[in-house]
């Protein structure tokens, strides 16, 4: 099932710059909301583009470390900030040369299996990027590894994930987009490394290998922007007049955001 290309129009919210200095935690409480809207049927499927500074969003295995605190001061000393995610999977990276995009689709009428929802975002990112030859599979040693890592010649420069709320569907990918994939890896790393504090843990956390990550720019050899990548998804998607949330749906948007906050706050004390 080819859910992008069959999608006939889009509403298009661009946070590329408008949330770049705001909390990540944000952005799941608007995707929660556009599940909600889109799920109902009072919104039309929504591509959402996002951007923060210097966070890394961990999952929810990763807040349960043996010595969490210490591996969150090192990320704060590194001047990232923490925050734990409400979507499945493990701990990620985002700052200005990482473009997160959000593909929210409606399942009320018909179900939408978790595979088709991947692929839709799999088919996306090859249609922004033609000229590269793009694979979906797991790379063994990156940051939160999962059977659809994108990678261009066995090098990770994405991750997908999803969530589903009231027949709504969010499917996200980060793209590494400009700077060292490997530097962001390393970051990672060292995180693992200080939150385990070479305690034996029951859950097996990835061991981090940096040279298998990299960003478009060193995949393709060619200086690609974050900026340039938004242009090119909104004139794929018809250009479509940009609608961020009216009125009305910023009351249900302030509940999510309420939620996401409290929720974050019990697992990570101190980092709303």
């Amino acid at each position: 099932m080819t859910l992008f290309t069959q999608q006939p129009t889009w509403r298009f919210w661009d946070q590329s710059l408008s949330a770049k200095n705001r909390s990540a935690l944000e952005s799941f409480a608007a995707d929660d909301t556009l599940c909600e809207l889109v799920g109902s049927g009072k919104s039309p499927a929504t591509v959402r583009t996002w951007v923060h500074d210097d966070t890394v969003v961990l999952g929810i295995q990763d807040h349960r470390l043996p010595h969490v605190g210490a591996g969150m001061e090192y990320l704060q000393s590194q001047g990232y900030h923490p925050i734990v995610r409400n979507s499945g999977g493990l701990a990620v990276v985002l700052d200005a040369g990482v473009l997160n995009i959000s593909l929210v689709v409606s399942e009320k009428e018909s179900a939408i299996d978790i595979p088709a929802g991947y692929d839709m975002m799999l088919e996306l990112v090859q249609a922004l990027f033609p000229e590269a030859p793009i694979d979906a599979y797991e790379i063994v040693g990156s940051y939160c590894p999962g059977s659809y890592d994108l990678s261009i010649g066995g090098k990770k420069f994405a991750g997908i994930s999803q969530r589903r709320i009231r027949k709504g569907i969010a499917v996200q990918v980060y793209l590494c987009v400009e700077g060292s994939g490997a530097e962001r890896a390393e970051l990672i790393r060292n995180f693992y490394e200080k939150g385990i504090g070479g305690e034996e843990t029951k859950f097996a956390y990835p061991e981090i290998k940096p040279e298998v990550m990299a960003s478009l720019s060193e995949l393709l050899g060619k200086e690609i922007t974050v900026p340039e990548v938004v242009l090119n998804l909104y004139e794929l998607i018809g250009a479509p007049i940009p609608q961020p949330l009216t009125a009305e749906e910023t009351e249900l948007y302030a509940f999510y955001l309420n939620r996401v906050v409290e929720r974050n706050e019990k697992m990570l004390p101190g980092t709303s």
